[in-house]
């Protein structure tokens, strides 16, 4: 089966497992391979045996190639053990095969299995930090992990936690190595009466009773296998008039006109039995529907691959649920399903090689190509809107979403984030695949920016990081491709910033200066910096440039390197100087300053504090220029030179005073105070202090007012430190 990535199954659908009906997987027989199952559990592994319990949860198996019903069977198992009560945290699963068959990176499974527990994954964590943060976060709980689709023991191995409490349920097409003391649950045909009763559901008991002979040999043409049987019993349901006979005729001499090639095994007969059920925009509907990222769809992508309205792809969709060809995706949340695009559907996974075959028989490659960019262009509006649904109403985004076609618009807010965490898997798959197939990549750059916005409005870019450094990342290989220095740069210094937000300094300063490289023109100097500040380095200059030097320089800054930030800010102020940007200016006066002072060098500091004055009076903001000049006394006065500190801090109050802001002339007071305490002034402190008190309300002076008042002036230098 194919479905979403990851999901998770909490004790509120415990029962659901995989006993479900309108479309969905049902379970039918396979006591025998369930009693084994539940020995299997029950059994004491070698380990134990031998007095060294594994320090691992439990791994059961079951094995079996595509079409038995091998997921069918673990989600059922896993919703016997989660209705005993023996695993409370629920169930999370993880498709560990791509549809087309490559194998998913344990990178991404884990840092989706981290977001279906709840836990931020570090952004831009390697393979080993987030096992490792996953095997912290399963520590104490007690929980099934069904792992579909497994390639192999070392892929799955990677993923197990260290805990006895868990239980991981994996399916794979035979036995794993690598995962010790594992022995394989080996599936095949079922039994007669859970065949007969599979036909039964498609074709109604009445055809079965009237001609039993003729469903025993439809079964076993079907080799018994559930889903040969499910496609046989759809073409029943869409033909009611027909007897088994015919089912069995077509099913053993079908037509040669369907395009697939002659095939042989029963899977391959059914699903051309099913497909001849089909007219031919819904068989072109289901060709396309291959494409859909993680092989999951609802009528909008239905409805964009194939050109069509919402209610053709609705009507599509029905019948090929109907016939087996599609089925509901397990433990998707209702709410989160718009009404206009029906349910979330999955392809089953053992169909997409005979889909895939008959994409490329019958449809041109520009068919292909037109239908992608028909289901780009339709998400890329429907992350728009969910990011318009965000913005106040009356705005323009607002105003824009209300010319939308009722069917790409959401209801409310919360309607929104819903369906971007529903398809979320599928949408960063998406993103993943466009950049990857690298033929539609202004589609790509558009869809990775809705997707980021969309994300950035429901989530906010703390709790995003780690799925927007994935897309900052796929947009640096489009940017690399294309040849775009200004992309590159951007989607550098973003990664950059996230890096320095995950604790990683040193690769953030070599993304900084690869942006930095990248924004270089021919032939310019890079500005120079302060005397002694040794080579300028790679030349560049711009808005870009300035934000790329700014950021290496905050990054020295956190790492403690005060005298090399003072260089770097001093570079990207000649770069602020060159554009006339006056309010650039302001702010790095300041944060050299900052530095500067954090150095201990208290001249150049003081020359950097009285420059960023200056430029803040030229920008017309007192209180602005009031902070800088009381930085200035504050750097006087670790200079040992009180007296100059108190000359400037007054003057820094009569600046305030100017701009009316009674809480920065009460935190100046409070400064005042202080620093006349210190040269001996008893009274003129007290002065300060009660006038201070006024400004600040009450007892201010000597209570939370006065924290916070100072506070305003204590954060400024910090501030000045880091780049916005």
């Amino acid at each position: 089966m194919t479905e979403q990535a990851v999901h998770r199954t909490g004790p509120a659908r415990r029962r659901a497992g995989a006993e479900t009906d309108g479309g969905g997987p049902v379970f039918l027989g396979r006591s025998r391979e369930l009693a084994a199952l539940r020995a299997d559990l029950e059994r004491a592994g070698l380990d134990t045996l031998a007095g060294r319990p594994a320090p691992r949860c439990r791994v059961l198996l079951v094995a079996g190639r595509p079409g038995t019903g091998r997921t069918t069977l673990a989600e059922r198992f896993a919703a016997e053990c989660l209705a005993g009560g023996d695993y409370p945290d629920g169930m999370l699963r993880a498709r560990l095969t791509d549809p087309g068959g490559l194998p998913v990176p344990t990178e991404r499974t884990a840092r989706d299995l981290l977001a279906a527990l709840g836990t931020t994954a570090p952004a831009g964590a390697g393979e080993d930090e987030l096992t490792e943060t996953l095997r912290t976060a399963l520590a104490g709980r007690r929980a099934v992990l069904l792992f579909d689709d497994v390639c192999s023991g070392e892929q799955l191995a990677g993923l197990l936690p260290d805990t006895r409490g868990c239980l991981a349920l994996a399916v794979a097409r035979g036995p794993l190595t690598g995962v010790p003391d594992v022995r394989p649950c080996m599936l095949g045909a079922i039994e007669q009466e859970a065949a007969l009763s599979l036909l039964v559901r498609g074709a109604g008991r009445t055809r079965v009773t009237v001609d039993p002979r003729a469903a025993e040999r439809l079964a076993e043409a079907c080799a018994h296998l559930p889903a040969a049987l499910v496609l046989a019993g759809g073409w029943l349901a869409a033909h009611p008039d027909a007897a088994l006979a015919d089912a069995l005729r077509r099913l053993e001499d079908p037509a040669d006109d369907d395009g697939l090639p002659e095939v042989t095994d029963p899977l391959g007969r059914a699903f051309r039995l099913a497909h001849s059920a089909l007219p031919p925009p819904a068989a072109r509907t289901l060709r396309l529907l291959a494409l859909a990222p993680a092989g999951v769809a609802d009528a909008h992508t239905a409805a964009a691959l194939a050109g069509c309205s919402m209610d053709t792809a609705r009507g599509t969709l029905r019948d090929l649920t109907l016939l087996g060809l599609v089925h509901a995706v397990p433990a998707a949340p209702p709410a989160a399903t718009e009404e206009s695009a029906g349910p979330l559907l999955a392809l089953p996974g053992c169909l997409d090689p005979l889909l895939q075959t008959l994409l490329e028989r019958k449809e041109r490659p520009a068919e292909v190509q037109l239908a992608r960019a028909r289901l780009l262009e339709r998400t890329v509006r429907q992350l728009t809107a969910c990011r318009a649904v965000t913005e106040p109403s009356g705005s323009p985004a607002r105003s824009w979403l209300s010319g939308l076609p009722a069917t790409l618009r959401f209801a409310s807010r919360a309607a929104a984030a819903d369906w971007l965490e529903t398809r979320l898997p599928s949408l960063l798959a998406a993103a993943r695949l466009v950049v990857a197939e690298g033929e539609l990549d202004t589609l790509a750059r558009r869809l990775i920016a809705a997707l980021t916005s969309a994300l950035s409005a429901h989530r906010g870019t703390g709790a995003a990081a780690p799925e927007l450094y994935r897309l900052h990342e796929l947009v640096l290989g489009v940017a690399d491709r294309q040849r775009l220095p200004r992309e590159r740069a951007a989607a550098l210094l973003n990664l950059g910033d996230l890096d320095v937000a995950g604790g990683r300094p040193h690769l953030a300063l070599d993304r900084y200066r690869s942006a930095l490289e990248a924004l270089r023109p021919d032939g310019d100097r890079m500005p120079p910096g302060p005397p002694g500040a040794g080579a300028a380095g790679p030349p560049a200059a711009g808005l870009g440039a300035g934000r790329a030097l700014e950021s290496i320089a905050g990054t020295y800054a956190e790492l403690g390197e005060w005298r090399r930030a003072a260089d770097w800010y001093a570079r990207a102020l000649s770069t602020a100087q060159a554009r006339r940007d006056l309010d650039a200016e302001s702010r790095l006066h300041g944060r050299i300053g900052a530095v500067l002072a954090r150095a201990g060098q208290w001249p150049e500091a003081l020359r950097a504090w009285r420059a960023a004055a200056s430029a803040h009076r030229r920008r017309g903001d007192p209180g602005a220029q009031a902070r800088a000049l009381a930085e200035a006394a504050r750097v006087r006065e670790y200079a040992g030179e009180p007296a100059e500190a108190m000359r400037l801090g007054l003057q820094a109050l009569r600046i305030a005073e100017r701009s009316g802001d009674g809480r920065l002339q009460g935190a100046l007071r409070l400064r005042l105070a202080d620093c006349a305490a210190r040269l001996g002034r008893p009274a003129e402190a007290a002065d300060h202090r009660a006038a201070a008190g006024r400004l600040l309300g009450g007892d201010g002076a000597t209570g939370e007012g006065s924290a916070s008042a100072t506070g305003q002036l204590a954060c400024e230098t910090q501030k000045n430190v880091q780049p916005d």
